[in-house]
This record gives C-alpha cells, sequence and structure tokens, in this order.
C-alpha cells in the first residue's frame, strides 16, 4: 500500500468511525493495538478488522450508517418498506455491512413472511373491530415500529441523496 492509499484509508476508517463515543474510542484503539498483523506483527490492521471490533464496542447507530441509508432510499429498501420486509434487511444490513445480494434479499423475505402475514392479519382483526390481546397489540406495535424506523432512514437517505 503507498502512503496515499494509507492515508485515504486512515481517512475513510476516521469517517466511518465518527460515530463513536471518545471512551469507545480508547477502548478501541487499545484493541486495534494488540491487532498488528504481518510476519513481526509491526503491520498496522486492515480497516475492515478495525470497523469490525469497532461494531463489537459500539454498534453504529442506524440512521449514521452511509450504507444503511443507501440501501433504503434505493428502490431495492423502497420494495422492502413497501412489502414489509423492511425489519429483516435492516437486521442483515446492521449484521453484514455488504450491497445486498439476491441470496440476502431472498433470505429476508423468506424471514419476514411469517411476520409480514401475522401482522396484515392482525390489522384485519382490528379494523373489523375485534379486541387484540396484549401479545398481539405488542406484536403490532413493535412491527409498526421498526417499519416506521425503516422509513425514517430511508428519508435520511433520500436528504442525503438530494444533498448531492
Amino acid at each position: 500500500m503507498t502512503r496515499d492509499e494509507f492515508d485515504a484509508m486512515l481517512d475513510s476508517l476516521c469517517a466511518k468511525l465518527a460515530y463513536m463515543s471518545e471512551p469507545n474510542l480508547g477502548a478501541l484503539e487499545e484493541v486495534a493495538a494488540g491487532m498488528a498483523s504481518g510476519k513481526s506483527r509491526d503491520r498496522f490492521p486492515i480497516a475492515q478488522r478495525i470497523l469490525e471490533r469497532a461494531g463489537d464496542i459500539q454498534r453504529p447507530p442506524d440512521d449514521a450508517s452511509p450504507l444503511i441509508r443507501a440501501v433504503f432510499a434505493h428502490g431495492l429498501g423502497q420494495d422492502a418498506i413497501a412489502q414489509g420486509w423492511a425489519p429483516e434487511l435492516l437486521f442483515e444490513l446492521r449484521r453484514m455491512r455488504l450491497w445486498p445480494n439476491d441470496y440476502l434479499i431472498s433470505q429476508c423475505k423468506t424471514k419476514a413472511e411469517p411476520h409480514v402475514r401475522r401482522l396484515a392479519q392482525l390489522r384485519d382483526w382490528f379494523e373489523a373491530g375485534r379486541a387484540l390481546s396484549s401479545d398481539e397489540e405488542a406484536f403490532m406495535q413493535r412491527r409498526q415500529s421498526a417499519l416506521e424506523k425503516c422509513r425514517q432512514i430511508a428519508a435520511l437517505g433520500k436528504l442525503a441523496e438530494a444533498r448531492t
């Protein structure tokens, strides 16, 4: 890696870690110091390994991730919101930190299917005047809150797109 490439990696790393609190950055610094690579263990660890450890110490908030914002602002994220599998997509994005491929999308849809079906059924029952149990109401509230969080993230992503 050239010096310019290394400097660019550090700039990118700093931008991606800007969400972290000062005490957690200190903890990450200590962890990263023990992650030296190379035969003599004198090489700076790659940024991806540092970011993985950073996520273990302090997860980035959903609205702070440019990747998550971009996915939900994209047609893919809009489809996920409209079809109700956005919470599963959000979970996988937090975990994988990669743009979703076809396999991941199909997995999200499969995991979401019973939840989407249950929410639709509960909404129908509620609109028909049927009293819901406290568990049913709690499920409905959690699911609707999760979908709303995804809508908010999508709005942040669209706002960021509009600025560029």
